[in-house]
Parts: C-alpha cells; structure tokens; sequence
C-alpha cells in the first residue's frame, strides 16, 4: 500500500509522520509539503511534492490532483495521514484524492505502532 501524507509547518506533529513514514510497510510514500516547509529526511521509497499553500482552495486541490496522480500507482486506495497541516490543506488533499480517484484509509501511529484508524 501507498502513503499519502501531508507535511504543515507545525513542526510539533513532524514526529507522528517520521513515525508513520518509517515504521509502516510502504511501496510507495509521497510527502505533500509547502514549498515554504523544511524537508525532512525520506527513506529511498518517499518523495516531496511541493505546493503552494497560499494558493485558493479549488486551485490547490487541482495542483496536488495533477501532481500525486503522476506518482500514484493504480491501487484502489492509499494510507493517508492528516496529522500534520491545516484543514484548508486537509480538504484539498482529501478531495484532490478522491478526484484522482483513490480511497483512503487514515493511519496514525499508536502506541501499538502504525495502526489505520477508519
């Protein structure tokens, strides 16, 4: 399964998603961040797409739409974390997957490790 995940610039939630990133089994993780947004280190299997958060909602969606469907294999569904970001940016991510169109399953990391949470 893919990882779909969303890099804000709260950097108190940056551990949750290092967590889910690097202790889950994935084929695949795509990092969304804000171009303004320090990287943080990715295992060979991850990749950052930049955006710009600044951008209205409806654009935003369409950029990471066009972005992530370039990079998505053609599973059904991907793993999807929101621990991180803002709701503006969760509901473009949201919806940008669901036009792409892949379901999503949202994961967290627990204290009994990477665990899906719908």
């Amino acid at each position: 399964m893919e990882l779909v995940c969303f890099q804000g610039n709260d950097k108190q939630n940056w551990a949750q998603l290092n967590a889910v990133i690097n202790r889950g089994e994935w084929d695949n993780v795509l990092v969304i961040k804000d171009k303004n947004s320090e990287a943080f280190p990715l295992n060979e299997k991850g990749n950052f797409i930049e955006i710009d958060s600044n951008k209205p909602l409806l654009e935003l969606k369409k950029e990471i739409m066009e972005r992530t469907s370039k990079l998505l294999s053609k599973d059904f569904e991907v793993a999807l974390s929101i621990a991180s970001g803002t709701g503006k940016e969760h509901m473009a991510l949201i919806s940008a997957l669901l036009s792409v169109p892949v379901g999503i399953r949202l994961v967290a990391f627990t204290k009994k490790g990477v665990e899906f949470i719908n």
